[in-house]
């Protein structure tokens, strides 16, 4: 049963659309990115998600020490790093906190797929300008051979979705600017993609 994320949630409107559609995880971002939130906007929207919904921290470069306050605030309940961290961070965060850590990988080629102590991988497409969020796809062929739980995201939306879940397997889907209008998160968007996700599970 593949899972889903929609991430980039910065207002009590997307928090609402996601209440409705019921994703598994939903994402702060807390790098910077015009889906950027701050550790009080953060708090506040958490507060009016459903239980049901695990929240995920997308930090991009950001220390262990403000991680480990987010995750200790209970503001998140996972945590995904999406920037250039490595393998010794990711071991001072698992001593450090309980939570699940999901570690960004920006697809380019075979190269690109790596090893990681992190609990699940995420391949994204690669975009020399940002870590994240561009809207594009990545070659999916070059991951068709993982068999190892991990998310997949970049430029995933309802017209490709099927595809993509029927190629790979993922373990999740990580979906962002799919559900958007105008670079705001749409309800109706959001609700189509999880009911169509939700229909292939069956």
């Amino acid at each position: 049963m593949t899972k889903i994320k929609i991430c980039g949630l910065s207002r009590l409107q997307d928090i609402e659309a996601v209440n409705q559609a019921l994703p598994d995880y939903i994402g702060f971002v807390f790098a910077k990115s015009r889906r950027q939130v701050d550790v009080e906007t953060a708090k506040g929207l958490k507060a009016a998600l459903s239980p049901e919904i695990k929240a995920v921290g997308v930090f991009v470069n950001n220390s262990v020490a403000e991680i480990v306050a987010l995750a200790g605030n209970g503001t998140i309940d996972l945590i995904q790093l999406h920037g250039d961290e490595d393998e010794k961070m990711i071991a001072e965060l698992k001593k450090a906190v309980q939570l699940p850590i999901i570690k960004a990988m920006r697809i380019r080629d075979a190269s690109d797929i790596k090893k990681t102590d992190a609990d699940y991988r995420l391949f994204d497409t690669f975009d020399a300008s940002q870590y994240g969020g561009s809207g594009a796809c990545f070659n999916w062929e070059l991951i068709a051979a993982v068999k190892e739980d991990f998310f997949l995201a970049g430029g995933l939306k309802s017209d490709n979705i099927e595809a993509a879940i029927n190629r790979v397997n993922p373990f999740g889907v990580d979906i962002s600017s799919g559900v958007e209008t105008n670079g705001k998160k749409d309800r109706q968007k959001i609700i189509q993609i999880v009911e169509k996700i939700r229909r292939m599970n069956r």
